[in-house]
């Protein structure tokens, strides 16, 4: 006796048999640190549409400047069983526990834009070239100082020295105005741990004490309004090419910079490629997973933008896509 199967089941089990169900995509885990500048979200952005477009699922977190949070976060995405760990870490010291608990769990984990201290845990860090970066950008600073004939009071302001950026962007400053003894001569250093009240008003002390200051390097663009509002109180703040200009560089690429490049304030800026940054993190994890080789350190070569080469380096300038999703 033939079998008379009703026409809805039978659609159900060919149905079940062409379309298994869909299998989870993999997850890579993003734990930073802060959002809480553009460059941060802008990296955040970036490496989430580098993982979905390599059809994985990204599983964030952020950890608000709290280290030990960040730790609880990792932690959750190592119990997830994440294919990978991208972190921005609050500072060198404080991610090393993490980087072990990856390890220890066989979890791939990738330090983003900050390398931790010196460890034996195994992990892959995508850092910019501060030094470097820093070195290109002060000595075309520098040259331009060495063109006006005079020789300028100058002044740094350093990053909080926890963060291993901070040191490099400090140390390629101070080796490369080391070239320029004729031209420059460094009067102020001021730190700054970041912040911008402290910048405030440690650039406004130095222009108190040296009115005659007219050479600016400062280790983040974050600190730029600071370093605007001392120079206009002190009625410093000239364009390049007028008389009084303070000869001014920073570190980053972001939409301030830009927006001074444009308008004539900044002579140069050093800029973090983050989209290098972030294709080069999620392309580490992926590789360390499949077990192939990965160096303990991917440089960001990065480059420098400034009067001479703006229209040509705007569109790999992070900060000018920034500002232009403003307009």
């Amino acid at each position: 006796m033939k079998t008379v199967v009703p026409i809805t089941l039978a659609l159900l089990l060919v149905s079940g048999c062409d379309n298994p169900p869909s299998q989870p995509k993999p997850v890579i885990g993003v734990a930073f640190e802060t959002l809480q500048t553009p460059g941060w979200v802008f990296a955040f952005e970036v490496l989430e549409s580098e993982i979905v477009e390599r059809k994985l699922e990204m599983m964030e977190a952020i950890a608000d400047g709290d280290s030990n949070r960040q730790f609880d976060q990792v932690r959750n995405m190592i119990a997830r069983k994440v294919i990978g760990i991208v972190i921005a870490p609050k500072d060198a010291k404080a991610v090393i526990p993490m980087l072990k608990a990856a390890n220890e769990a066989g979890i791939p984990i990738v330090c983003y834009n900050r390398p931790p201290e010196k460890t034996d845990t195994r992990y892959c860090a995508v850092v910019a070239d501060n030094y470097g970066i820093t070195r290109g950008t002060v000595k075309y600073m520098a040259e331009v100082a060495r063109k006006s004939g005079k020789k300028h009071k100058a002044m740094i302001l350093i990053g909080d020295l926890s963060d291993l950026n901070a040191i490099g962007r400090r140390d390629g400053f101070e080796d490369e105005v080391k070239e320029y003894p004729d031209a420059i001569e460094v009067v102020a250093r001021v730190p700054t741990d970041w912040n911008q009240e402290k910048a405030l008003a440690g650039v406004t002390s130095a222009l108190q004490a040296h009115p005659d200051l007219s050479f600016i390097f400062t280790s983040s663009d974050f600190m730029l309004a600071s370093i605007a509002s001392a120079l206009k109180s002190a009625g410093k703040w000239k364009k390049i090419g007028e008389e009084g200009h303070v000869i001014l560089g920073a570190f980053d690429g972001d939409e301030t910079a830009y927006e001074m490049l444009v308008d004539g304030y900044l002579d140069a800026d050093g800029v973090q490629d983050l989209r290098f940054e972030s294709e080069a993190a999620v392309r580490a994890v992926l590789d360390m997973r499949e077990g192939k080789p990965v160096p303990e350190r991917i440089l960001d070569p990065g480059f420098v933008i400034h009067q001479g080469n703006l229209k040509e380096m705007t569109p790999r300038m992070w900060g000018a896509h920034v500002h232009a999703r403003k307009k």
